[in-house]
């Protein structure tokens, strides 16, 4: 089985096998959520079933832009390199999965203040926006973004860790950066609905586009004025935050 998975691995690289999970979590979106109007708060779901579905939609918008690091990472593996990098996307999942024990409380607050009146939920989108936004342009934001965008001298740090703990400490460390730099633009789907398979594709190209166009940073200061301006539109126009206002905007 592991001699398989080495020769799967020298065919397809390291960005393919990250790609291909990316490619099967959407595939997993799209059977069970693509039909689905925009969903206020947890979706009616318990915790275990919550970070199990978070834990998928984060594979599936987050893969795509940390292909090309996990490929830099690999060239340091010298053997067994493909189950090395499955210990290392693992670990970076699990640094979102944990993620998701807050963004479960955020939820069930946030799905809770919106049944209250709709000025209430829209008083919160535009919370969720403007918190959003101004990070968006903060110094911690472009600190962490620098370190996706350039993440060499993060690489040659994981090549030095020592002993067979260091693919799941490099994943887990490059998780950690890479939800210091998107955390903000996920908090948005609160305001579109957790589950929003056109709000998660539009999230999923800005996120690709900051960490890997050149003006990737450039963008991410023109999503952080985007957001600011929808947290004062919001209040004239409520649909634009489905997930908190019962608007009934499927196509976004």
């Amino acid at each position: 089985m592991t001699h398989r998975l080495v020769t799967i691995g020298r065919r397809a690289g390291p960005a393919g096998l990250l790609l291909a999970a990316a490619a099967g979590a959407w595939v997993w979106v799209a059977a069970h959520w693509g039909g689905m109007q925009a969903m206020p708060g947890s979706m009616g779901l318990g915790l275990p079933a919550f970070l199990a579905v978070w834990t998928l939609m984060t594979a599936a918008m987050m893969l795509p832009a940390t292909a090309p690091v996990a490929a830099l990472y690999a060239r340091t593996i010298i053997v067994r390199r493909a189950p090395r990098m499955v210990v290392f996307t693992v670990a970076y999942l699990l640094v979102w999965a944990a993620a998701g024990l807050p963004a479960y409380g955020l939820a069930v607050g946030l799905g809770r203040a919106a049944s209250l009146h709709t000025s209430a939920g829209t008083a919160v989108a535009a919370a969720v926006f403007a918190v959003s936004g101004v990070y968006q342009l903060t110094p911690l934001k472009d600190r962490c973004l620098a370190k996706c965008r350039s993440p060499i001298g993060l690489v040659l740090r994981y090549a030095s860790y020592p002993g067979p703990s260091r693919d799941l400490r490099a994943g887990a460390h490059h998780g950690v950066f890479c939800l210091g730099c998107c955390w903000s633009l996920m908090v948005l789907l609160a305001a579109f609905g957790v589950m929003n398979p056109w709000a998660m594709v539009v999230l999923t190209a800005v996120i690709t586009v900051e960490k890997l166009a050149p003006a990737g940073r450039l963008v991410a200061r023109a999503v952080g004025i985007v957001s600011i301006a929808l947290a004062v539109a919001v209040f004239w126009v409520p649909a634009l935050a489905p997930g908190l206002t019962g608007g009934g905007v499927s196509g976004m």
